[in-house]
């Protein structure tokens, strides 16, 4: 640990300490609460496990945002992390090239804005929700609390915990009409009166709609909780996944810049090269003590240990005009070997002084990353590059590397000769930051913060023998105001940074000049509503601008720089929860604007992957104590593919349904349907010539049984 991250973490740790241990005036607030506490409509979580940090109101939060809880999860038949995606506003799913999770936050697209339990979670992967408490999206840059990165926002996994004084068990099984199937558990047991285990596990067998598409996954997640104290808790968990599956990039895009419905049971990939598998040993400690009732501190331990690797065939080049029965083919094989180790140390302290509340957030952040990558190409025998043609047929006459070319030739491919990259990167970031969210008066409530950064990267470059090193230093503030002209009603106003270095979200390597740029700048400026409208019952509203400024050396000067900056637009809305006793409700609605810019100025194209409009709706129905049923659609605009706007990807609306009967107290029988009409679609897309496929009618038959 460097001297400046010592000196940052020794800081903050004695700055805990003495304001946790002084009182600064008559405190008023309500105790601080230690235990886990979820309370529906008005707090995320009582204990700072959330993205948030603080317990702080739904409605004193300046900032757009969606959860899902484990219930809905599971009522809902959510899998995977892109399911519950089409149901929010302002976010949709990238491909993530059919090996990893990628969103796109209003208009951005991240593979990294991750978090579990409000720590970094940032390799590429497909992230399991079996032990999930909930689920939280949160919208907008906000450097404040989650550091580089969630440039459009960011998606965090509350993950279970154990549970002292308590016992219980469940068990879910699960089979699709696709062939896939599943089980996973939940068990708690209270040990003592002051210490419980509690053991998540699921394992799955992948299969879908298209051909080859087959996988496995599972994961263990034991976890323990202790109560040291009445004042202090330890949190201690370990989860192992292991996940391997078929990577389908998809179809290629035709003359009318449309995917090729003809070629929507192709797969462009090899049965046996086109796969990626992830094993992944993840720790997480957690300290929390309350210094009085209104003090509390928690400092947090991660460690992360990622060996990642996927290799694939690809569409890469297809000229329907010329050839429509001919594409071309690209490909490579990634490896991954990543550890993070994070700390971080976090003081929630309420007082009241000069005529107001106030909540201090104070905190500070160590992130220690070693990460191993290279890339080999693909090498064909018979062009001797990376790319080689092959006549479109199912399947595609190409196994094991080894295929017949449009000319009739055999070629072979070899991934050991064409090496693209192979780094070894070290990263070393200290944070520290103070939010004050201010109760100026009973209507109207002040939040005020910044976050000081620094990031520092060191890529030595194996095959060039060459080592670089970058030094991002960055302050990141925040702004908010929240106007309550009711108890159940809010106005809010803000203004969030954030930012990126210049090495990327997966920081590969520093490209020569251009990685040795200052950062690109995210500003977000949003205007909200929220209304409690009943207990049960919510909607919110906001209206945002995000504004990415990025610095590029001029064309004319290499000296100077020109900052290039572009703008995305748009507004949500979202209501949710009972309308009646018997009647639950989620409906979404996004609106999404942006224009690409360059060095002129405006260049009339769309970013891709914006659709400008989005719209969900679920809903449930009570008939009988034991008999209720679900129904629900989401729709997506065209959105462009590619930035020059030549592919897009055409509008599509999708009905699911569901019905569910208690069978007894102990037994609950569901039936998830997704794609009731069978719609063919293209939900997402990575590049011009891969699109993804959507899935046909698929029902999901689930048995869930409490002991």
């Amino acid at each position: 640990m460097n001297q400046v991250v010592g000196r940052a973490l020794s800081v903050v740790l004695a700055t805990l300490i003495i304001i946790a241990g002084t009182p600064l005036y008559a405190d008023t607030t309500e105790q601080l609460p230690l235990e886990e506490t979820i309370v529906r409509g008005n707090y995320l979580q009582s204990s700072e496990i959330n993205a948030l940090k603080t317990p702080t109101p739904i409605l004193d939060v300046p900032q757009s945002l969606s959860i899902v809880s484990s219930e809905e999860i599971l009522r809902r038949g959510f899998t995977s992390v892109s399911d519950i995606i089409e149901y929010l506003p302002g976010v949709s799913m990238s491909q993530g090239e059919g090996h990893r999770d990628a969103v796109v936050f209003r208009g951005v697209r991240s593979s990294a804005d991750f978090f579990i339990d409000g720590v970094r979670d940032d390799v590429q992967y497909y992230r399991p929700l079996y032990n999930l408490a909930q689920l939280e999206v949160l919208r907008g840059p906000n450097a404040l609390l989650f550091g580089r990165g969630g440039t459009g926002g960011i998606l965090n996994r509350v993950t279970k915990k154990a549970e002292i004084g308590s016992t219980f068990s469940q068990v879910t099984a699960y089979a699709d009409s696709f062939g896939a199937g599943g089980l996973q558990g939940d068990l708690n047991v209270g040990l003592t009166d002051n210490m419980a285990f509690r053991l998540n596990a699921m394992a799955e067998g992948l299969d879908n709609h298209r051909d080859y598409f087959d996988g496995e996954r599972t994961g263990v997640n034991p976890t323990l909780q202790v109560s040291l104290s009445k004042a202090t808790r330890l949190d201690l968990s370990y989860e192992y996944v292991d996940h391997g599956r078929f990577i389908d990039r998809g179809i290629p895009t035709g003359a009318d810049g449309l995917p090729v419905q003809r070629f929507d049971r192709v797969v462009f990939g090899d049965p046996d090269v086109n796969v990626t598998e992830l094993e992944a040993h993840i720790f997480l400690a957690s300290l929390q003590h309350r210094f009085s009732d209104t003090a509390k501190a928690k400092v947090t331990a991660f460690y992360g240990d990622y060996d990642k690797f996927y290799q694939n065939f690809y569409a890469a080049s297809y000229v329907e005009a010329n050839s429509p029965d001919v594409v071309t083919l690209d490909g490579y094989v990634d490896t991954t070997q990543r550890e993070n180790l994070i700390l971080s140390a976090n003081l929630i302290k309420e007082a009241s002084f000069a005529m107001m509340s106030h909540r201090f957030l104070l905190g500070a952040e160590y992130v220690d990353t070693s990460s191993d990558q290279d890339r080999w190409n693909s090498h064909w025998s018979e062009t001797s590059s990376d790319r080689e043609t092959f006549i479109v047929t199912r399947p595609m006459d190409i196994v094991g590397g080894v295929g017949i070319n449009a000319l009739g030739a055999q070629t072979v491919n070899d991934f050991t000769v064409d090496l693209n990259d192979d780094t070894r990167v070290n990263i070393e970031v200290a944070s520290v930051y103070l939010q004050d969210e201010m109760a100026i008066t009973n209507y109207l409530d002040v939040v005020l913060g910044a976050r000081f950064d620094q990031f520092e990267i060191d890529v030595f470059d194996v095959p060039a023998s060459d080592s670089r090193s970058k030094r991002d230093e960055q302050v990141s503030p925040r702004l908010g105001l929240v106007l309550k002209p009711m108890e159940n009603m809010s106005l809010y106003a803000s203004y969030s940074e954030s930012f990126l270095p210049r090495s990327g979200e997966q920081f590969a390597n520093i490209n020569g000049s251009k990685g040795e740029l200052d950062a690109d700048t995210f500003a977000n400026t949003e205007l909200g509503f929220k209304w409690d409208i009943s207990p049960g019952l919510s909607f919110t509203a906001a209206v945002f601008e995000i504004e990415q400024e990025s610095p590029q050396v001029a064309d004319n000067d290499p000296a100077t720089l020109d900052v290039i900056k572009s703008q995305t637009d748009g507004f949500e809305l979202q209501l949710e929860g009972q309308l009646t006793e018997t009647w639950y409700m989620s409906a979404a609605y996004s609106y999404l604007d942006g224009e690409q810019m360059n060095r002129a100025g405006s260049t009339g194209l769309r970013p891709r992957e914006l659709p400008e409009n989005m719209f969900s709706i679920w809903n449930f129905v009570q008939f009988t104590p034991k008999l209720g049923a679900g129904l629900g659609l989401t729709y997506q605009d065209e959105s462009f593919i590619n930035n020059s706007n030549t592919a897009r990807l055409p509008s599509y609306t999708r009905v699911d349904a569901a019905l569910y009967y208690e069978w007894s107290d102990k037994l609950r029988v569901q039936l998830n349907v997704e794609n009731l009409g069978d719609t063919e679609y293209f939900p997402s897309s990575h590049s011009t010539h891969q699109a993804t496929v959507g899935a046909p009618f698929n029902a999901r038959l689930a048995l869930t049984m409490d002991f």
